[in-house]
This record gives structure tokens, C-alpha cells and sequence, in this order.
């Protein structure tokens, strides 16, 4: 989504209880055998491009601002680019905005 929207979080005092727990969990799972895995794997989630096992960051499909949980089914491995773009988009915004941005004769054909 662009910079103009606004995403409507709650309270927002809850929603900082909510991330603060999350992130507690994702610190967890970041020292987990199944996160090392993903990692070693070295390919970035969203561009598909092959990124060093290290440089690759944890991000969270559906954003911890937005209700998104720190689980196996939410995390995935992302390149620094990719993950800093996404922000607080969901995977289903990203595709929305990839659509509007395309050229018109991209659908006529």
C-alpha cells in the first residue's frame, strides 16, 4: 500500500503489548532449528533472489501492528530490500498495488 494510508491499529497501548509479546516469541524461533533451516536455504521470500544465510531478515507476512503472530505459518525469510518495502503491508496489498501500477494494455491482452 502507499504512504497515505492509514491503517486504523487499535489501541494503541494494546497494540504495543501485542508486538512486545510477538517479538519475544520471534526471538525465540530465530534461534530455533526450523528458522535456521529457512535461512540456510539463503532465498528471499518475496523477490526469490539468493541473499547470504546472515544478511536475510525475519518478516512477518501479516505485520505484528496488524495482529500478525510470531508462528512458523507468519515468518518468513526476506531480503533487507524487500522486508524495509513491505512494511506494513500484507501480501495481499503488495499484489493490489503491483496490479494498479501495471499498464492498462497488460490486461487487453
Amino acid at each position: 500500500m502507499t504512504q497515505e494510508n492509514f491503517y486504523d491499529l487499535g489501541d494503541p497501548d494494546a497494540v504495543q503489548r501485542h508486538i512486545n509479546i510477538e517479538r519475544d516469541r520471534a526471538k525465540n524461533l530465530r534461534k530455533s532449528p526450523w528458522w535456521k533451516t529457512q535461512i540456510q536455504k539463503g532465498l528471499c521470500h518475496f523477490c526469490q533472489q539468493i541473499v547470504e544465510a546472515n544478511s536475510l531478515t525475519m518478516d512477518h507476512l501479516v505485520p505484528l501492528a496488524r495482529g500478525g503472530k510470531s508462528t512458523r505459518g507468519n515468518i518468513v525469510p526476506a531480503c533487507p530490500a524487500c522486508n524495509k518495502k513491505k512494511q506494513l503491508d500484507t501480501p495481499v496489498e503488495a499484489i493490489l498495488d503491483q496490479i494498479k501500477t501495471k499498464p492498462r494494455d497488460f490486461y487487453e491482452r
